[in-house]
């Protein structure tokens, strides 16, 4: 059976390691708001590493996980800490076996300020568009 999969691993800059604490509750809080979901969504794993700093914090899958509850917990922090700029990830959707339409990605970008996407794609919608002009 095909087991299809969200990828990704970014960082995320809260600007200090007293918000990167506190980004650790916001994470634990949202976790246990997602397990209350029927169905949940595949949750990120969170950490702080040595070599990315104290006030960055590395947000991956732990196989899969849900895009949009990164994301989520991105505009969460960004209100709770006032964070300006933008941020941005990308994703890869993968089938575990090579079927037909199983291999796509994506990219979004978020205002931090107002928590408001700057900017979406969908390579399996673009792909479908520019294929029915």
């Amino acid at each position: 059976m095909t087991d299809f999969l969200t990828r990704f691993s970014c960082l995320f800059d809260v600007g200090t390691a007293a918000n990167a604490a506190r980004a650790f509750d916001i994470y634990s809080a949202l976790i246990a708001e997602n397990a209350r979901e029927d169905p949940q969504a595949e949750a990120f794993l969170l950490s702080l590493t040595p070599q990315h700093g104290p006030a960055r914090l590395w947000l991956r899958d732990p196989g899969s996980a849900d895009q949009q509850l990164a994301i989520t917990f991105v505009t969460r922090c960004a209100a709770a800490f006032g964070l300006t700029g933008r941020w941005g990830f990308q994703w890869a959707n993968i089938a575990s076996d090579p079927v037909v339409d199983g291999f796509s990605g994506g990219a979004h970008v978020l205002d931090l300020a107002t928590g408001q996407t700057v900017e979406w794609i969908s390579t399996g919608r673009w792909l479908v568009d520019h294929l029915t002009e």
